[in-house]
Protein backbone atom coordinates (compact mmCIF):
# COMPACT_ATOMS: atom_id res chain seq x y z
CA UNK A 1 0.00 0.00 0.00
CA UNK A 2 1.33 3.42 -0.85
CA UNK A 3 1.99 5.40 2.27
CA UNK A 4 1.13 8.99 3.01
CA UNK A 5 2.70 10.90 5.85
CA UNK A 6 0.52 12.68 8.27
CA UNK A 7 0.63 15.04 10.97
CA UNK A 8 0.37 14.05 13.63
CA UNK A 9 -0.52 16.44 13.71
CA UNK A 10 -1.44 14.85 13.05
CA UNK A 11 -1.61 13.48 10.58
CA UNK A 12 -2.48 16.25 13.26
CA UNK A 13 -2.84 14.84 9.51
CA UNK A 14 -3.69 14.22 11.15
CA UNK A 15 -7.02 13.06 10.12
CA UNK A 16 -5.99 14.09 7.24
CA UNK A 17 -8.78 14.42 9.16
CA UNK A 18 -6.07 15.09 10.95
CA UNK A 19 -2.91 13.32 10.86
CA UNK A 20 -3.83 13.67 8.22
CA UNK A 21 -6.56 12.78 9.07
CA UNK A 22 -9.90 14.26 9.86
CA UNK A 23 -12.33 15.27 7.26
CA UNK A 24 -13.48 18.46 5.68
CA UNK A 25 -15.90 19.43 3.03
CA UNK A 26 -14.39 19.27 -0.42
CA UNK A 27 -13.15 22.36 -2.20
CA UNK A 28 -12.31 22.46 -5.86
CA UNK A 29 -10.86 25.93 -6.24
CA UNK A 30 -7.39 27.25 -5.62
CA UNK A 31 -7.32 30.32 -3.44
CA UNK A 32 -4.76 33.07 -3.06
CA UNK A 33 -3.98 33.96 0.54
CA UNK A 34 -4.67 37.48 1.58
CA UNK A 35 -3.41 37.17 5.12
CA UNK A 36 -5.85 35.12 7.16
CA UNK A 37 -3.65 34.86 10.20
CA UNK A 38 -3.19 37.68 12.64
CA UNK A 39 0.20 36.55 13.98
CA UNK A 40 2.82 39.26 14.12
CA UNK A 41 6.29 38.95 12.61
CA UNK A 42 9.64 40.07 13.91
CA UNK A 43 11.43 42.51 11.64
CA UNK A 44 14.09 41.27 9.26
CA UNK A 45 17.47 43.00 9.53
CA UNK A 46 19.41 41.45 6.67
CA UNK A 47 19.43 42.20 2.96
CA UNK A 48 17.05 40.08 0.91
CA UNK A 49 18.77 37.61 -1.43
CA UNK A 50 17.50 36.69 -4.88
CA UNK A 51 14.80 35.92 -5.83
CA UNK A 52 13.23 37.88 -2.94
CA UNK A 53 15.27 40.99 -3.78
CA UNK A 54 13.67 41.10 -7.22
CA UNK A 55 10.04 41.45 -6.16
CA UNK A 56 7.16 39.14 -5.38
CA UNK A 57 7.94 35.43 -5.31
CA UNK A 58 5.20 33.01 -6.40
CA UNK A 59 4.78 29.84 -4.34
CA UNK A 60 2.05 27.21 -4.51
CA UNK A 61 0.85 25.22 -1.50
CA UNK A 62 -0.74 21.94 -2.58
CA UNK A 63 -2.49 20.38 0.39
CA UNK A 64 -4.11 17.07 1.24
CA UNK A 65 -5.85 18.13 4.41
CA UNK A 66 -9.00 17.30 6.27
CA UNK A 67 -11.27 18.40 9.07
CA UNK A 68 -9.99 19.47 12.44
CA UNK A 69 -8.28 22.65 13.53
CA UNK A 70 -4.79 21.12 13.24
CA UNK A 71 -4.91 21.64 9.49
CA UNK A 72 -6.52 25.03 9.81
CA UNK A 73 -3.80 26.23 12.17
CA UNK A 74 -1.06 24.73 9.99
CA UNK A 75 -2.44 26.57 6.99
CA UNK A 76 -2.80 29.84 8.88
CA UNK A 77 0.80 29.65 10.04
CA UNK A 78 1.99 29.03 6.49
CA UNK A 79 -0.10 31.89 5.13
CA UNK A 80 1.06 34.34 7.80
CA UNK A 81 4.71 33.52 7.17
CA UNK A 82 4.26 33.80 3.42
CA UNK A 83 2.63 37.20 3.81
CA UNK A 84 5.49 38.39 6.04
CA UNK A 85 7.99 37.31 3.39
CA UNK A 86 6.11 38.97 0.55
CA UNK A 87 5.32 35.62 -1.04
CA UNK A 88 2.35 35.38 -3.38
CA UNK A 89 0.97 32.09 -2.00
CA UNK A 90 -1.67 30.20 -3.94
CA UNK A 91 -3.32 27.44 -1.93
CA UNK A 92 -4.83 24.28 -3.41
CA UNK A 93 -6.55 21.84 -1.08
CA UNK A 94 -7.71 18.41 -2.26
CA UNK A 95 -9.21 17.58 1.16
CA UNK A 96 -8.81 13.79 1.07
CA UNK A 97 -9.33 13.49 -2.72
CA UNK A 98 -6.13 11.88 -4.04
CA UNK A 99 -6.97 12.34 -7.70
CA UNK A 100 -7.72 16.01 -7.15
CA UNK A 101 -4.39 16.53 -5.40
CA UNK A 102 -2.58 15.21 -8.47
CA UNK A 103 -4.60 17.60 -10.62
CA UNK A 104 -3.89 20.46 -8.21
CA UNK A 105 -0.19 19.72 -8.35
CA UNK A 106 -0.28 19.77 -12.14
CA UNK A 107 -2.06 23.13 -12.00
CA UNK A 108 0.56 24.46 -9.60
CA UNK A 109 3.33 23.40 -11.95
CA UNK A 110 1.70 25.32 -14.80
CA UNK A 111 0.92 28.38 -12.66
CA UNK A 112 4.37 29.90 -12.86
CA UNK A 113 5.20 29.09 -9.23
CA UNK A 114 8.88 29.25 -8.40
CA UNK A 115 8.42 26.75 -5.58
CA UNK A 116 5.76 24.24 -4.58
CA UNK A 117 5.03 23.06 -1.06
CA UNK A 118 3.26 19.69 -0.89
CA UNK A 119 1.48 19.23 2.43
CA UNK A 120 0.64 15.54 2.94
CA UNK A 121 -0.41 13.17 0.17
CA UNK A 122 0.01 9.65 -1.19
CA UNK A 123 3.39 9.29 -2.94
CA UNK A 124 1.98 6.91 -5.54
CA UNK A 125 -0.54 9.54 -6.57
CA UNK A 126 1.61 12.65 -6.59
CA UNK A 127 5.15 11.41 -7.29
CA UNK A 128 4.86 11.75 -11.08
CA UNK A 129 3.90 15.42 -10.70
CA UNK A 130 6.66 16.01 -8.15
CA UNK A 131 9.14 14.54 -10.63
CA UNK A 132 7.76 16.81 -13.35
CA UNK A 133 8.12 19.88 -11.14
CA UNK A 134 11.74 19.00 -10.37
CA UNK A 135 12.49 18.52 -14.08
CA UNK A 136 11.09 21.98 -14.76
CA UNK A 137 13.43 23.50 -12.20
CA UNK A 138 10.73 24.26 -9.63
CA UNK A 139 11.86 23.97 -6.03
CA UNK A 140 9.77 21.36 -4.20
CA UNK A 141 9.38 21.10 -0.42
CA UNK A 142 7.18 18.35 1.01
CA UNK A 143 5.69 18.02 4.47
CA UNK A 144 4.88 14.55 5.78
CA UNK A 145 5.26 12.90 2.38
CA UNK A 146 7.65 9.96 1.95
CA UNK A 147 10.32 11.10 -0.48
CA UNK A 148 13.57 9.57 -1.73
CA UNK A 149 14.50 12.25 -4.28
CA UNK A 150 17.32 14.25 -2.67
CA UNK A 151 16.53 17.25 -4.85
CA UNK A 152 13.22 17.51 -2.99
CA UNK A 153 13.35 18.97 0.53
CA UNK A 154 11.53 16.82 3.08
CA UNK A 155 10.08 18.31 6.26
CA UNK A 156 8.31 16.40 8.98
CA UNK A 157 7.51 16.02 12.63
CA UNK A 158 9.71 13.64 14.60
CA UNK A 159 7.06 10.94 14.77
CA UNK A 160 9.16 8.40 16.64
CA UNK A 161 10.03 10.81 19.45
CA UNK A 162 6.41 11.98 19.52
CA UNK A 163 5.14 8.47 20.13
CA UNK A 164 7.88 7.73 22.64
CA UNK A 165 7.12 10.85 24.66
CA UNK A 166 3.46 9.83 25.04
CA UNK A 167 4.23 6.19 25.69
CA UNK A 168 6.66 7.13 28.45
CA UNK A 169 3.78 8.93 30.17
CA UNK A 170 1.50 5.98 29.50
CA UNK A 171 3.98 3.59 31.12
CA UNK A 172 4.20 5.75 34.24
CA UNK A 173 0.42 6.08 34.39
CA UNK A 174 -0.78 2.51 33.90
CA UNK A 175 2.32 0.57 34.89
CA UNK A 176 3.62 -2.71 33.50
CA UNK A 177 1.98 -6.03 32.67
CA UNK A 178 -1.50 -4.68 32.06
CA UNK A 179 -4.07 -4.92 29.29
CA UNK A 180 -4.22 -2.17 26.68
CA UNK A 181 -6.06 -1.17 23.52
CA UNK A 182 -4.82 0.37 20.29
CA UNK A 183 -6.51 2.65 17.76
CA UNK A 184 -4.47 3.20 14.61
CA UNK A 185 -4.45 2.79 10.85
CA UNK A 186 -1.72 1.24 8.70
CA UNK A 187 -0.46 2.80 5.49
CA UNK A 188 0.24 6.36 6.67
CA UNK A 189 3.94 7.01 7.08
CA UNK A 190 3.63 9.08 10.25
CA UNK A 191 1.29 6.55 11.85
CA UNK A 192 3.48 3.66 10.74
CA UNK A 193 6.47 5.26 12.47
CA UNK A 194 4.43 5.72 15.62
CA UNK A 195 3.29 2.10 15.31
CA UNK A 196 6.91 0.90 15.36
CA UNK A 197 7.46 2.65 18.67
CA UNK A 198 4.20 1.21 20.01
CA UNK A 199 5.29 -2.34 19.24
CA UNK A 200 8.53 -1.83 21.16
CA UNK A 201 6.63 -0.32 24.08
CA UNK A 202 4.32 -3.34 24.24
CA UNK A 203 7.28 -5.64 24.72
CA UNK A 204 9.22 -3.35 27.02
CA UNK A 205 6.28 -2.87 29.38
CA UNK A 206 4.79 -6.34 29.19
CA UNK A 207 1.48 -4.96 27.96
CA UNK A 208 -1.11 -7.23 26.39
CA UNK A 209 -2.85 -5.67 23.39
CA UNK A 210 -6.49 -6.71 23.67
CA UNK A 211 -7.70 -5.01 20.49
CA UNK A 212 -6.69 -2.88 17.55
CA UNK A 213 -9.28 -0.87 15.62
CA UNK A 214 -9.30 2.33 13.62
CA UNK A 215 -9.96 3.92 10.26
CA UNK A 216 -9.37 7.21 8.51
CA UNK A 217 -12.32 8.87 6.78
CA UNK A 218 -13.59 12.35 6.08
CA UNK A 219 -15.01 12.23 9.64
CA UNK A 220 -12.34 10.26 11.43
CA UNK A 221 -13.23 11.14 15.02
CA UNK A 222 -16.94 10.41 14.60
CA UNK A 223 -16.45 7.24 12.59
CA UNK A 224 -14.10 5.69 15.16
CA UNK A 225 -16.54 6.04 18.06
CA UNK A 226 -18.54 2.88 17.24
CA UNK A 227 -15.34 0.93 16.58
CA UNK A 228 -13.88 1.82 19.96
CA UNK A 229 -17.20 1.32 21.72
CA UNK A 230 -17.53 -2.16 20.27
CA UNK A 231 -13.96 -3.03 21.22
CA UNK A 232 -14.50 -1.84 24.78
CA UNK A 233 -17.70 -3.86 25.04
CA UNK A 234 -15.59 -6.98 24.59
CA UNK A 235 -12.50 -5.73 26.40
CA UNK A 236 -13.63 -3.43 29.21
CA UNK A 237 -10.69 -4.57 31.34
CA UNK A 238 -8.08 -2.53 29.46
CA UNK A 239 -6.48 0.25 31.49
CA UNK A 240 -5.13 2.38 28.66
CA UNK A 241 -5.67 3.00 24.96
CA UNK A 242 -3.06 4.48 22.62
CA UNK A 243 -4.50 6.47 19.69
CA UNK A 244 -1.52 8.19 18.00
CA UNK A 245 -3.38 10.84 16.02
CA UNK A 246 -5.64 13.45 17.53
CA UNK A 247 -8.73 12.65 15.48
CA UNK A 248 -8.36 9.00 16.44
CA UNK A 249 -7.90 10.08 20.05
CA UNK A 250 -11.07 12.19 19.95
CA UNK A 251 -13.06 9.21 18.71
CA UNK A 252 -11.46 7.03 21.38
CA UNK A 253 -12.41 9.49 24.13
CA UNK A 254 -16.04 9.46 22.99
CA UNK A 255 -16.00 5.66 22.82
CA UNK A 256 -14.66 5.43 26.37
CA UNK A 257 -17.27 7.90 27.59
CA UNK A 258 -20.06 6.05 25.78
CA UNK A 259 -19.17 2.94 27.75
CA UNK A 260 -18.86 5.01 30.96
CA UNK A 261 -15.30 3.79 31.48
CA UNK A 262 -13.58 7.17 31.80
CA UNK A 263 -12.67 6.55 35.45
CA UNK A 264 -10.90 3.34 34.50
CA UNK A 265 -9.62 3.59 30.92
CA UNK A 266 -7.10 6.31 30.11
CA UNK A 267 -6.50 7.61 26.59
CA UNK A 268 -3.07 8.55 25.24
CA UNK A 269 -3.05 10.46 21.96
CA UNK A 270 -0.83 12.53 19.68
CA UNK A 271 -0.90 16.03 18.16
CA UNK A 272 -2.21 19.15 19.85
CA UNK A 273 -4.65 21.89 18.87
CA UNK A 274 -7.26 24.15 20.45
CA UNK A 275 -9.88 21.43 20.15
CA UNK A 276 -7.51 18.85 21.64
CA UNK A 277 -6.79 21.08 24.62
CA UNK A 278 -10.50 21.58 25.24
CA UNK A 279 -11.06 17.85 24.95
CA UNK A 280 -8.26 17.00 27.38
CA UNK A 281 -9.23 19.59 30.00
CA UNK A 282 -12.97 18.83 29.98
CA UNK A 283 -14.33 17.59 33.29
CA UNK A 284 -13.65 13.88 33.71
CA UNK A 285 -11.80 13.56 30.38
CA UNK A 286 -9.98 10.23 30.02
CA UNK A 287 -7.45 11.81 27.59
CA UNK A 288 -4.49 12.21 29.93
CA UNK A 289 -1.51 12.79 27.62
CA UNK A 290 -0.56 13.76 24.11
CA UNK A 291 2.55 14.94 22.30
CA UNK A 292 2.93 17.25 19.39
CA UNK A 293 4.23 20.31 17.70
CA UNK A 294 2.48 23.65 17.32
CA UNK A 295 0.77 23.26 13.92
CA UNK A 296 0.84 27.00 13.25
CA UNK A 297 4.57 27.14 14.00
CA UNK A 298 5.18 24.13 11.77
CA UNK A 299 3.30 25.67 8.83
CA UNK A 300 5.35 28.84 9.20
CA UNK A 301 8.61 26.89 9.48
CA UNK A 302 7.86 24.95 6.29
CA UNK A 303 7.41 28.25 4.42
CA UNK A 304 10.71 29.56 5.86
CA UNK A 305 12.38 26.34 4.75
CA UNK A 306 11.04 26.93 1.25
CA UNK A 307 12.32 30.50 1.26
CA UNK A 308 15.80 29.36 2.25
CA UNK A 309 15.73 26.70 -0.48
CA UNK A 310 14.71 29.30 -3.07
CA UNK A 311 17.57 31.55 -1.92
CA UNK A 312 20.06 28.69 -2.09
CA UNK A 313 20.74 28.94 1.63
CA UNK A 314 19.13 25.79 3.05
CA UNK A 315 22.01 23.45 2.20
CA UNK A 316 20.26 20.28 3.36
CA UNK A 317 17.56 17.98 2.07
CA UNK A 318 15.53 17.47 5.23
CA UNK A 319 14.24 19.42 8.22
CA UNK A 320 12.65 17.80 11.26
CA UNK A 321 10.43 19.47 13.85
CA UNK A 322 10.74 18.12 17.42
CA UNK A 323 7.65 17.29 19.46
CA UNK A 324 7.01 17.68 23.19
CA UNK A 325 4.85 15.73 25.64
CA UNK A 326 1.78 17.47 27.09
CA UNK A 327 -0.27 16.06 29.96
CA UNK A 328 -3.77 16.83 31.12
CA UNK A 329 -2.37 17.60 34.57
CA UNK A 330 -0.07 20.26 33.08
CA UNK A 331 -2.91 21.86 31.15
CA UNK A 332 -5.26 21.93 34.13
CA UNK A 333 -2.62 23.11 36.59
CA UNK A 334 -1.64 26.00 34.32
CA UNK A 335 -5.25 26.78 33.39
CA UNK A 336 -4.47 26.41 29.69
CA UNK A 337 -7.47 26.67 27.41
CA UNK A 338 -5.94 27.24 23.97
CA UNK A 339 -2.79 27.12 21.87
CA UNK A 340 -1.83 30.73 22.59
CA UNK A 341 -1.70 29.99 26.31
CA UNK A 342 0.11 26.71 25.69
CA UNK A 343 2.79 28.45 23.63
CA UNK A 344 3.44 30.80 26.53
CA UNK A 345 3.50 28.05 29.13
CA UNK A 346 5.55 25.64 27.00
CA UNK A 347 8.28 27.54 25.08
CA UNK A 348 9.59 24.25 23.67
CA UNK A 349 6.78 24.47 21.11
CA UNK A 350 8.37 27.58 19.57
CA UNK A 351 10.11 26.82 16.28
CA UNK A 352 11.37 30.37 15.74
CA UNK A 353 14.98 29.18 15.50
CA UNK A 354 14.21 26.54 12.87
CA UNK A 355 14.87 27.46 9.24
CA UNK A 356 15.52 31.14 9.69
CA UNK A 357 17.92 33.89 8.62
CA UNK A 358 18.40 37.59 9.33
CA UNK A 359 16.54 38.53 6.14
CA UNK A 360 13.48 36.48 7.07
CA UNK A 361 10.76 38.20 9.16
CA UNK A 362 9.85 35.46 11.61
CA UNK A 363 6.15 35.05 12.36
CA UNK A 364 5.44 35.06 16.10
CA UNK A 365 3.07 32.40 17.46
Amino acid sequence: MSRVRLPLAALSLASVSALVLSGCSQSSDASTQAGADTASASAATGKKPAPFSKGTVKVALVRQSGAGDYFEQWGNGAKAQAKALGIDLTVYDAQADNAKQATDLSSAINSGAQAIIVDHGFPATIQPEIDQAVKKGIKVVVYDVDQSDKSVVSTEQDDASMAQAVLDVMAKTIGKNTKVGYVNVAGYAALDKRDSVWKKALTANGWTQEFKVGKVTDSTATDNVPLVSAALTQHSDVTGVFAPYDELAKGTVLGVQNKKLQSKVKVFGADVSNADIQNMTAAGSPWVATAGTDPSAVGAAVVRTTALELAGQLNKSSVEFPAVAITRDFLVKNKIENMDQLRTALPALNLSKVSTADWIPNVAH
